[in-house]
């Protein structure tokens, strides 16, 4: 009975090489045990709701180091007065460990860039960067394509004066349906949004959950569907953030 079970469960999952099915660097919003290769840069722009963007530029130093930088506006489109982001935020990520065909790949990551407006008061966005993170990544191959499952801890030491410092988890999951189209699903508990007033200022109820439809309809070209804080807090927000995303990934 046992070795029907395993049987059964490779035909399903072909466990191979993770070095065939490389993670992503990052899913919607959270990051990934991932890392661009070396010599490799990606360009990404976010489009937020009432007009925001977001532009990150990363490059992989070597196979387990990237940096990068972001900037951006929370209403970049529109008529309003113009309000830039405070400064530019970095991106750093450093592979600790390999992905194989027992154990996860690992990463220790920074990532200081959040979501939404601003708050000057308070130094923090409406949606907090993931800080000091650390990021768990394993792969498989199934009959539609490449699975992956995420998890990790993060610590955001600079978003802070709301009183709320509690390391936060988070969560996701891709699946490729096939070379061209991928669903991603993400989770993130906000445990640090959810104390004192932090808690005031919170859109979500019970965490982030994100969905999106991410489409390669050209080589190292995706565009991203995103739908994120689905568990919206309907006293503080109406519904949900639909936002796009387009990612351009190139080597030198």
């Amino acid at each position: 009975m046992k070795t029907s079970i395993i049987i059964a469960i490779s035909l399903i999952f072909n466990f191979s090489s993770a070095q065939d099915y490389p993670p992503p660097t990052d899913l919607i919003t959270i990051p990934t045990a991932g890392t661009l290769m070396r010599g490799s840069f990606s360009m990404d722009m976010r489009i937020q709701d009432e007009g925001g963007l977001i532009l990150g530029l990363s490059t992989g130093i070597t196979d387990r180091f990237q940096f990068g930088l972001s900037f951006g506006s929370p209403n970049l489109i529109g008529d309003e007065k113009l309000n830039w982001y405070p400064r530019p935020e970095a991106k750093l990520k450093y592979l600790i460990i390999n992905e194989d065909l027992s154990l996860p790949g690992v990463a220790l990551g920074l990532n200081t860039q959040g979501f939404g407006s601003y708050n000057d008061s308070l130094e923090r966005y409406e949606t907090k960067a993931f800080g000091l993170y650390l990021a768990g990544s394993k792969n498989w191959r199934s009959p539609l394509g490449n699975l992956g499952v995420h998890s990790g801890i993060n610590y955001n030491f600079l978003e802070n004066l709301d009183e709320d410092e509690d390391p936060n988890l988070f969560f996701g999951l891709d699946l490729e349906l096939n070379p061209e189209l991928s669903i991603l699903l993400e989770y993130n508990s906000a445990l640090n949004e959810n104390e004192m007033t932090a808690k005031t200022m919170s859109i979500n109820s019970g965490g982030y959950l994100n969905a999106a439809v991410r489409w390669s309809f050209v080589e190292s070209l995706y565009l991203e569907l995103d739908f994120n804080n689905l568990l919206f807090d309907d006293k503080q927000v109406d519904s949900f953030k639909r936002e796009i995303k387009i990612t351009y990934i190139e080597y030198f």
